[in-house]
């Protein structure tokens, strides 16, 4: 990593600023007006992640949600949340009309995991990358090249082990300077990023810096990252700007496992717990 820089000061996120851009729903409202979500990842043996990622989608305000599995044997129906679409990962990620694509949790690295973040870089459409999108991007210099070149909006979610990766060092590293790491991943890719962890921060595309202040060691468990992404997508897909979606998405992500926590549940917390957590408490914030 480049040597530490000091001018960089995290501002916590704000949650009463954020709610008060959370889009209003008109009394007529429909499924349309809420935008729509594919999430693309889920080879053999993975098939879990994406379908976390898009039920926290769904619960999270997203008017339809599509799931696009690489597994052979991947579901065509998910029996916990029949209201989802299932597909093929090629057949999600070439439908028309998406608002946003969730990419990588479960998506592995295979060449045709290669593939799919080739296509999706690509597209027009805002991307939440994470878990194996990001792996594939840390060893492919061409896909990162794409991923600088790209107008439309991109958020990148690492936690520690993936940022190392992406700027080739180790995590020592990273967690020692955490703010440096942040800002080199932002001059290296040019989009929105969350550095995953403890004090997660957030870097957005135009260089401001936020930390946040929600979250506890619950959150230490399986599947806690693809319902994030799932939670991102969602708010762009409703209609904030990607910068607001990712910092109000990280700042509830880490005040539902925090609720969860005062029921004495910290050991043990499950994502799926999470995501109705953050239903709860984003309806009563709003």
């Amino acid at each position: 990593m480049s040597k530490a820089i000091h001018n960089l000061i995290p501002v916590p996120i704000s949650k009463s600023r954020l709610i008060g851009n959370f889009p209003k729903r008109p009394n007529d409202s429909h499924k349309g007006l809420f935008g729509t979500v594919a999430v693309i990842g889920g080879a053999s043996g993975m098939i879990g992640a994406p379908l976390l990622a898009a039920r926290a989608a769904l619960k999270l305000g997203a008017g339809c949600v599509h799931v696009g599995m690489l597994a052979e044997n991947a579901p065509t129906l998910d029996l916990q949340q029949p209201e989802l679409m299932l597909h093929s990962a090629l057949i999600a990620l070439r439908l028309p009309n998406m608002d946003v694509y969730a990419i990588g949790c479960g998506l592995g690295t295979s060449i045709a995991s290669q593939k799919l973040l080739f296509e999706s870089l690509k597209r027009n459409t805002a991307l939440v990358l994470d878990a194996d999108a990001l792996n594939l991007l840390s060893c492919h210099a061409d896909l990162q090249e794409d991923l600088r070149n790209r107008k439309a909006a991109t958020i990148l979610t690492p936690h520690p082990g993936e940022a190392a990766r992406l700027l080739e060092c180790n995590i020592d590293e990273i967690q020692a300077d955490r703010v440096t790491a942040v800002n080199n991943l932002s001059n290296k890719f040019a989009c929105n990023i969350v550095l995953k962890g403890a004090g997660s921060l957030c870097i957005t595309s135009d260089r401001q810096l936020f930390i946040n202040t929600t979250g506890n060691p619950g959150m230490s468990s399986a599947g806690m990252g693809d319902i994030l992404a799932g939670i991102i997508a969602a708010f762009i897909a409703q209609g904030m700007c990607a910068r607001d979606a990712m910092l109000l998405a990280v700042h509830l992500h880490g005040a539902a496992a925090d609720a969860l926590a005062q029921q004495q549940a910290t050991i043990g917390m499950s994502a799926t717990e999470v995501t109705e957590w953050a239903r709860w408490l984003l309806n009563k914030w709003l």
